[in-house]
């Protein structure tokens, strides 16, 4: 078992060291954002937010996926589109990076940063 676990943490170095090497000129502000992004999201789960059963609940029905995301945009959770919107404009950052074009990561990541929020 500890090999394993050795072996892991030696593939996760070896792995941060070569995107390190091939790092672009955005790369830490993707890491930034990737942190901010992380941190967002275990806030909202941690959060474990709530509210009041709605008739449908109470009479044994089965929520939808619309319902559940309707639920969770009115407790001010993260919606699908926002998850969405943050994965696109995160993958356009680290395309631009890996091109070198700074100007298009920035843009990129201030567009993950609105549809985040504050």
């Amino acid at each position: 078992m500890t090999s394993h676990r050795v072996m892991a943490v030696s593939a996760a170095a070896l792995a941060t060291s070569i995107s390190t090497a091939c790092a672009g000129p955005c790369s830490l502000e993707i890491d930034k954002m990737q942190a901010r992004i992380d941190a967002k999201l275990e806030s909202n789960a941690a959060a474990g937010l709530g509210a009041r059963e709605s008739t449908n609940a109470l009479l044994h029905r089965q929520p939808t996926p619309g319902s559940i995301a309707a639920a969770e945009e009115r407790l001010g959770e993260l919606s699908d589109q926002k998850v969405a919107a943050v994965a696109q404009a995160m993958e356009r950052a680290r395309a631009a990076d890996g091109r070198g074009d700074n100007r298009a990561c920035e843009q990129a990541l201030a567009d993950a940063q609105r549809a985040i929020g504050p």
